[in-house]
């Protein structure tokens, strides 16, 4: 036999609660201010604030900055800076919260505190192919006195200056053009025969003589001049067999 027994008046109430809750969305609660921490930490934010004990809410706030460390992805860079932590404490608390804060309490104009202006150098680089480095070295190498090593260090330079231009450019540059920009960049104190240039091939890219250096204990072949390569393999193929 079916009876039809009355609901508690509570349960429709719980029933609207839920529905409620299953329908919120994020547009409808509030806007949380440090996204990179998520919703659930802007909760105990809000949480700690509303506790009484001013010690309690200190050691709740310790122990949510522990909390933060191991769940935010973000808090991995500021853990070198643990005020940074703090200070998104107090942000995340709209400054409102009365901790006992181990560093110096942040104030609200930090918020609107710009970035300092990056001063970016003002020299001017003549010959941008070549890099400013180019020009600095230039000025070392007129402060060689020695006549043999100045003509030295011109020689590195225009060999620096064919590998660099080569990188960038894709293509070989005259020597004539190199001996003019040395000229140029030292004001008429650095200068090359450019015969002896061409002659000697003096401003051999760096790169090529890098390949040509090979270091002794990876040649393949021996001091016989006979390739090593198989000798190991050929020794043990003639061994003598056990049963003669």
């Amino acid at each position: 036999m079916k009876t039809n027994q009355a609901l508690p008046a509570s349960v429709p109430n719980k029933l609207i609660e839920q529905k409620m809750i299953i329908g919120e969305y994020n547009s409808q609660r509030k806007p949380i201010i440090l996204k990179e921490y998520g919703r659930n930490v802007q909760k105990l934010v809000n949480y700690i604030r509303t506790i009484p004990d001013k010690e309690k809410r200190t050691q709740m706030a310790t122990t949510l900055i522990e909390l933060i460390k191991q769940l935010a992805p973000v808090a991995k860079e500021a853990q070198e800076n643990p005020q940074r932590m703090w200070d998104d404490l107090y942000i995340m608390a709209d400054f409102d919260l009365d901790v006992n804060n181990p560093f110096t309490t942040p104030d609200r104009s930090i918020l609107q505190k710009r970035p300092r202006k990056m001063i970016y150098p003002q020299s001017e680089v003549r010959f941008k192919h070549y890099g400013k480095n180019i020009e600095r070295l230039v000025q070392e190498a007129l402060k060689k006195e020695d006549p043999q090593e100045r003509e030295e260090a011109t020689i590195y330079l225009g060999k620096l200056m064919k590998t660099f231009y080569s990188n960038w450019n894709k293509e070989n540059l005259d020597d004539s053009v190199i001996v003019k920009d040395l000229a140029i960049m030292s004001k008429g104190k650095l200068t090359l025969n450019l015969d002896k240039v061409r002659e000697d091939n003096l401003f051999e890219k760096l790169y090529r003589e890098k390949k040509k250096m090979r270091p002794e204990g990876n040649s393949r072949e021996g001091r016989d001049g006979r390739d090593n390569r198989n000798r190991k393999f050929n020794k043990n193929r003639h061994h003598r067999r056990r049963d003669q």
